[in-house]
């Protein structure tokens, strides 16, 4: 792994805050999901949780990102920041009190989720300020690998600490762990806006669009993952499988939710191979019917260690995807338009896992857990190699 960037100290501090913050956030995750099926026993409930998430960063990803290129971006974060530690507060809350209702919690999720939208557009657009543009790539894979150790430990520990001290004591490891995100943001330089300011709104968020649109490259690169995350996320049908196969142990739970992320960690910390691959868009198609192939076997599999290896093989693939696509939008655009072409990633990539989400919970209701966890991991390998290999722009597409 290229290590440079962390020689930045403002970049450093950046890194570290998104490494704790993240891990309490994946304890929450756990936690909700969980607490959503002790309410209801249904996966299609637990699947809402995707759509309690989509809406807010839909609306408030594109408009963060319009905002992030007129702003001071320094000062975005720390409000977006201030939104989502108040969702953490207000969900621990509805812990110590008992109140049980899966309309709070959704309702939590959702400010969490607006708080997420403010801030994500403005920190990618953030990196390619602090860093030289070389540096751009090895950034982009240490902030994956932070990502998936928070994914990789939180819910091991959110597990542990749903089986000893309960949901309240999980909440409340997410709402200390994330002041380490807002102290980073606090200590960052003042980040005005360069070139062209457009006044935020519906005519500057259509402005990004359009150059997203008039690109085929950047186009294709939000439609693989879209099929990606949509068809093959798996998420929502973890608590419905632990009880089915694993007896509903809260330890299998964390298991399999932090599966995908050690083989990002693995895929992470041996990324320096993926800036010298060049034909990044036909890689880009074979990686992600990787990511498809594995989860249809990790849905057929009996056994949870067996499960967990192939989640972290399509985890392994999610991840060096993932490093891709964010260095061509984040080099491809201008500074003026860095944000909103953040806001559109982070909606695509936030979004998709939780549409991803709504469309297994309801799957399986109809084809039951396996059939929606194998289906679909078959249905993405397909459909990414017809659409993605279809577009000769996208296919041939080197990098610059």
């Amino acid at each position: 792994m290229d290590t440079r960037p962390l020689a930045v100290p403002a970049y450093r501090r950046l890194w570290f805050g998104q490494a704790v913050s993240h891990a309490g956030l994946a304890v929450t995750v756990v936690a909700v999901s969980q607490q959503v099926w002790e309410l209801t026993h249904s996966s299609l409930w637990v699947g809402l949780l995707g759509l309690a998430n989509l809406i807010p960063l839909v609306v408030f990803g594109l408009w963060g990102g319009a905002i992030a290129d007129a702003v001071d971006r320094r000062r975005l974060l720390i409000v977006g920041s201030l939104i989502a530690w108040a969702s953490t507060l207000f969900i621990l809350a509805q812990a110590l009190l008992g109140l049980d209702n899966v309309y709070v919690l959704l309702g939590a999720v959702a400010l969490g989720a607006t708080g997420f939208a403010i801030t994500s557009p403005a920190r990618g657009a953030i990196i390619p300020r602090l860093l030289s543009p070389e540096q751009v790539p090895a950034a982009n894979a240490l902030n994956s690998l932070v990502y998936s150790m928070g994914a990789v430990v939180g819910p091991m520990i959110g597990g542990v600490v749903l089986a000893v001290a309960g949901f309240a004591a999980a909440y409340a490891v997410d709402a200390l762990l994330f002041s380490a995100s807002l102290y980073a943001a606090l200590r960052l330089p003042a980040l005005p806006p360069l070139g062209e300011v457009a006044r935020p709104g519906a005519r500057a968020v259509l402005e990004g669009l359009r150059f997203i649109l008039a690109s085929p490259v950047l186009l294709m690169s939000f439609v693989v993952d879209i099929i990606a995350m949509v068809l093959a996320m798996p998420k929502a049908l973890f608590p419905e499988l632990v009880a089915e196969r694993f007896g509903g142990s809260p330890i299998a739970l964390g298991w399999l939710n932090s599966a995908m992320a050690i083989g990002s960690v693995a895929g992470a910390v041996f990324s320096g191979w993926v800036g010298r691959v060049s034909r990044q868009g036909l890689a880009l198609v074979v990686v992600i019917a990787v990511w498809g192939l594995a989860v249809a076997a990790a849905g057929l599999a009996q056994a949870l260690w067996l499960v967990v290896a192939f989640m972290a093989v399509g985890g392994a693939a999610d991840v060096v995807s993932s490093v891709w696509r964010q260095s061509i939008l984040q080099l491809y655009a201008p500074d003026e338009m860095r944000g909103r072409m953040q806001g559109a990633f982070m909606v695509v990539v936030a979004g998709g896992p939780r549409l991803g989400d709504l469309r297994a919970g309801a799957s399986a209701v109809a084809f039951g857990v396996t059939g929606a966890w194998v289906g679909g991991g078959l249905a993405c390998a397909a459909v990414v190699l017809a659409v993605g290999l279809s577009v000769t722009r996208f296919r041939e597409y080197r990098s610059r």
